[in-house]
């Protein structure tokens, strides 16, 4: 009964192209640049990395939940199902991290020195049997390759969160009996509020405990930003989430939150982007939240709408020319993000 899967998520597409015609483009913020971090789960903790280390002075800090190292799948789909989520063989940390620094040098990737005030924040769960927790152990040795590997990196900071007992999904304050398991959408129900944990390393402690949201969730056109025309694989439409500050023009940081596999609102509707736990967090720092969208495809394969980690978009997916990331650039700049000094 496979099929019938297929045409619900055939016509989710249909209604979310009638949405999309709808749709408005990104409104145009007072943003910090000092306050710009992305974060991810699963296949969004690798886009994750990706955008970090492509782009570290625009992207200085990043969470990865459920992820591993920069680079892991080397564009080979058989070493992102092995290595890089079963961790048979381990990521070698030692030769990620030196061909990310072969890579800042031939101008693939950005210069890895912007990562000195970096925060980077790794959480995964001790029973995790998606991606096992030494696939995340080895984010944390890749950072720390790095930063051990360049005096000028010293300063970065790389929190290590694996200590929790949670299944392959994102943790969210509310308890329930779904924490020991990975089911759509792929929100546990574990009483530890993972997004307040992101927002508090990435941007510091709070000033006040999170209430309800009281910003506005809004759709955008996300083919408004396709790289000269080309297609990233993406959705027609996106979703981004402005806090009261921002609605009211005062300077707001940014937040980019990248959904899992199989977790894109095509295949569980509004559930991430409402109910993950980032806006009403956004509130309290004056965070805007970007939820970019992937859309599933067969050609190229990628029948659970992942972020390309592994090379479906192109070889140079994980590089300053991958298509993904040049689309992000063009979103934040859209948003307001300045260049880079």
């Amino acid at each position: 009964m496979r099929w019938i899967g297929w045409v619900g998520v055939a016509l989710w597409a249909l209604v979310a192209q009638a949405w999309a015609a709808d749709a408005e483009p990104l409104p145009r913020l007072k943003l910090d640049a000092s306050r710009v971090a992305v974060a991810g789960l699963s296949s969004g903790a690798y886009m994750a990395t990706q955008v970090q280390v492509a782009y570290p002075e625009r992207f200085p800090h990043a969470a990865l939940i459920a992820g591993g190292p920069y680079g892991c799948a080397g564009g080979k789909l058989d070493a992102a199902l092995s290595s890089c989520m079963k961790g048979t063989p381990a990521p070698d940390v030692a030769a990620l991290a030196e061909r990310a620094r072969e890579r800042a040098k031939s101008g693939e990737i950005g210069d890895l020195h912007a990562l000195a005030k970096a925060h980077v924040y790794v959480l995964h769960g001790k029973d995790d049997a998606v991606v096992a927790p030494t696939v995340a152990e080895a984010a944390v040795g890749f950072y720390g390759r790095l930063r051990d590997g360049d005096p000028a990196l010293k300063s970065m900071q790389v929190r290590d969160d694996g200590d929790r007992a949670f299944a392959h999904n994102l943790p969210i304050a509310a308890k329930g009996d779904d924490c020991d398991k990975s089911v759509s959408p792929y929100l546990g129900h574990c009483g530890f509020d993972a997004a307040g944990e992101v927002f508090a390393q990435l941007f510091g402690k709070p000033a006040h405990a999170a209430g309800e949201a009281k910003g506005e969730l809004r759709r955008f056109d996300q083919n408004a930003y396709k790289p000269d025309g080309a297609d990233a694989y993406l959705a027609d439409e996106g979703y981004v989430y402005l806090p009261p500050a921002c609605l009211a023009g005062k300077p707001c940081g940014l937040l980019v939150a990248f959904h899992g596999c199989k977790q894109n609102a095509t295949a569980v509707g509004e559930a991430f982007v409402k109910d993950a736990g980032f806006n009403r967090w956004a509130d309290v720092y004056g965070v805007a939240v970007l939820y970019p969208q992937t859309r599933a495809s067969m050609a190229p394969l990628n029948p659970q709408a992942c972020w390309d980690w592994w090379g479906y978009s192109g070889t140079d997916y994980d590089t300053r020319q991958g298509v993904q990331l040049r689309w992000l650039v063009r979103a934040v700049e859209a948003l307001g993000l300045p260049p880079a000094r």
